[in-house]
């Protein structure tokens, strides 16, 4: 089947996931991870990639990111690939790919969920039972969007729109952002999330999804009728 075409929008936001190959892991050690995010930030300030939230799992990596072009994502995840491939290969004196094929992605209707988006992102760790609260685990997005611990794992975060708006300052925004996260994550979110990503689907309601069709010329849901159905995996 042929592949169908992404839509990249430059200023709308897209979630996006990389997967190791087969699952495999693609971090094993505190510096894989440092690897990983220099080479990020790097290559999103020359892409003009604005990312909002990220996590890194032990085998797959998500981020909610605005692109600034229409190359922004690709040239990104291309020169973070290809970086961080040589050096795993080196470090662990292995060969050949790392990635499973292409990147996933969806754009984002970011008024009705992208905080959902964010909190799906940053309790990956949680529902993996990895740790018992968003702020335990170190690489992910939350410290900073919730505590305001930015350093090296966070400092480099641009702040969208949509969080902005939780509050006047930098304290209100933070203490409404961790009230969000007193609520679960409603079943049918999920269940949108994951099958858009996976698909390729717009995430988003029935107008923004005609919006984004007409500017791609492609289909933006799936014909079926209902709520998606649940793909297994974050």
């Amino acid at each position: 089947m042929a592949r169908l075409p992404r839509y990249v929008i430059p200023g709308q936001p897209q979630h996006i996931i990389q997967r190791g190959n087969n699952r495999q892991a693609i971090f094993a050690a505190v510096a894989d991870y440092q690897f990983f995010r220099d080479a990020l930030v790097e290559a999103a300030a020359e892409h003009g990639l604005a990312i909002h939230a990220y996590v890194w799992m032990t085998n797959h990596v998500h981020l909610l990111a605005t692109p600034g072009f229409e190359h922004s994502i690709g040239k990104v995840l291309q020169s973070v690939g290809r970086r961080y491939v040589q050096y795993f290969n080196r470090t662990y004196q292995r060969s050949g790919t790392l990635w499973e094929g292409r990147y996933r992605a969806t754009v984002v209707d970011s008024e009705p969920y992208l905080l959902t988006l964010m909190r799906y992102i940053e309790l990956n760790p949680v529902r993996a039972g990895m740790v018992a609260t968003p702020q335990d685990y170190p690489w992910s997005s939350y410290r900073r969007n919730a505590m305001g611990r930015g350093g090296p794992n966070g400092d480099w975060l641009v702040s969208h729109e949509q969080y902005l708006r939780l509050g006047l300052d930098e304290a209100s925004r933070r203490k409404a952002y961790r009230g969000a996260f007193a609520a679960s994550i409603e079943q049918g979110d999920l269940a949108a999330i994951r099958e858009c990503t996976h698909k390729g689907w717009a995430l988003g309601g029935a107008s923004f999804r005609a919006e984004i069709e007409a500017l791609g010329q492609r289909r933006t849901v799936s014909k079926g009728v209902g709520r998606p159905r649940k793909v297994s995996g974050d």
